[in-house]
């Protein structure tokens, strides 16, 4: 028994001896492993502090101005801007990497689909990210009228049915779909269409858009 606990503590004490060899071997290595973790976050922390805080500042006092143009209609206004502030171009551009930059796209988007220009909205749509179940739905619904504007039925009916399951509620899910079924509709997929008809009467039956739904299914069916 006690050459048995001999064994073990000369075993030990290899295992110690091996550890201290280990951390004397690369206790260079290590400390400068250690360090750039260290400088590493601490550059991140810096870069937050220092550099993406002041510039969401700056963003968001420059958007306010765009914003105010875009809700008055001056709609060239809030894309160039002028000598007073900068325009939803020159914010994406200067600031696309902050969430005020991100929003700026959604409306710079919005303002170029009022202008006419499809592609360039659907462009500048494209590029907004959000995981909510408003604002991003919304875009995706309008990305969905920039391709039917263009003619482009087949592409659009998939934007509008992802932004009602997006949306998932009774206020804004009935009006993407009643969207999804009349591009069905005009392409002659009247299946489709009765089958998302359907969907806002049996799902959304309280809401404005299934008011008179029966003769929408009805005139889809009769095609």
């Amino acid at each position: 028994m006690a050459e048995k606990e001999k064994d073990e503590l000369e075993k030990m004490n290899e295992a110690l001896s091996m550890s201290e060899q280990f951390v004397e071997k690369y206790q260079k290595p290590l400390l400068w492993g250690l360090l750039i973790v260290v400088v590493v976050i601490g550059a991140i922390l810096g870069v937050r502090h220092f550099y993406l805080l002041p510039r969401e500042d700056k963003a968001q006092a420059a958007m306010y101005q765009a914003v105010m143009a875009f809700e008055n209609d001056s709609i060239d206004l809030a894309i160039n801007g002028n000598e007073k502030f900068d325009g939803l171009l020159a914010i994406v551009d200067q600031y696309g990497s902050t969430a005020a930059g991100n929003l700026a796209n959604a409306y710079l988007g919005l303002a170029y689909y009022e202008k006419g220009e499809y592609e360039n909205a659907q462009k500048y749509l494209s590029k907004f990210s959000a995981d909510e179940s408003v604002l991003a739905p919304a875009v995706m619904a309008a990305i969905g009228n920039c391709l039917v504007d263009m003619e482009k039925y087949d592409e659009s009916v998939k934007y509008f049915e992802k932004a009602a399951k997006a949306s998932d509620n009774a206020v804004f899910s009935p009006v993407y779909l009643k969207k999804a079924a009349a591009v069905y509709e005009k392409l002659g997929n009247k299946e489709a269409a009765v089958k998302l008809y359907q969907e806002i009467k049996d799902k959304y039956p309280t809401s404005n858009d299934a008011r008179g739904i029966e003769r929408y299914i009805e005139r889809a069916q009769s095609k």
